[in-house]
């Protein structure tokens, strides 16, 4: 399996896992000049930016841990960007970040909650 097609499933992976949950999907793969946003998703007057790392072993390092500063900005400023064009803009802001590793033949998946804070405002 390719980076790519390993990314896919991931996000595939934890898309199921939102919706299972009661969240929408409201899009996917959501690109802007400011960076992509893996999974938007709402539920209870939230939306939801979920970055997706997906890792065939956690033998380096934890998936999560590819979530840097830098990358948190991006992810900020593309989420602005989005929320600007969005009827969801006066919803509240969380921003996850969905571990997918394998597990016993399977995929298991590990949900980090408001993974950041963010601060920005429209």
């Amino acid at each position: 399996m390719s980076r790519a097609e390993i990314g896919h499933t991931g996000e595939a992976i934890a898309a199921k896992y939102y919706i299972q949950r009661g969240y929408l999907l409201l899009n996917h793969n959501y690109r802007t000049r400011l960076g992509e946003l893996d999974l938007i998703l709402y539920k209870d007057n939230t939306v939801v930016f979920a970055e997706v790392k997906t890792r065939t072993s956690t033998v380096r390092a934890a998936p999560a841990e590819a979530v840097n500063p830098a990358k948190c900005r991006r992810l900020e400023a593309a989420a602005a960007q989005y929320l600007q064009r969005s009827p969801y803009a006066d919803s509240n802001i969380r921003f996850d970040v969905i571990e997918v590793t394998p597990e016993n033949g399977s995929w298991r998946v590990h949900c980090i909650q408001n993974a950041f804070s963010s601060d920005f405002s429209l």
